[in-house]
């Protein structure tokens, strides 16, 4: 049985709109800043067999492999942008940023 020859055409897309403001060439970001992301505060990581996860009762500790003081880790959709530690503001947990990853790091840390 013989099937059609698919014919296929790169795709064309417009360019992002630029700012006009100085005529820096700068993107126009206005476009995705209403986008939702999802925002992770990671004190630290384990691995646990389903025996042990299981047998997890109220008081259980689990040893992470963080040391305690080291900065908590703030990850956007899974990628680090930070390194950051708890504050508490008006009742509620918060973040302090010590430092932000660069730009360049965030993008290598997509392409693994």
């Amino acid at each position: 049985m013989s099937t059609p020859e698919t014919q296929v055409a790169a795709a064309d897309f417009a360019e992002l709109p630029r700012t006009a403001a100085g005529g820096t060439g700068q993107l126009n970001l206005d476009l995705i800043m209403d986008v939702r992301l999802v925002l992770t505060l990671e004190v630290g990581r384990t691995r646990i067999s389903v025996r042990n996860l299981l047998a997890l009762t109220q008081g259980s500790v689990v040893e992470l492999d963080k040391l305690a003081g080291e900065p908590l880790d703030v990850l956007v959709n899974g990628t680090l942008v930070a390194h950051g530690e708890v504050v508490v503001v008006n009742d509620k947990f918060g973040i302090r940023l010590l430092d932000v990853v660069s730009p360049e790091k965030r993008v290598e840390s997509l392409k693994e």
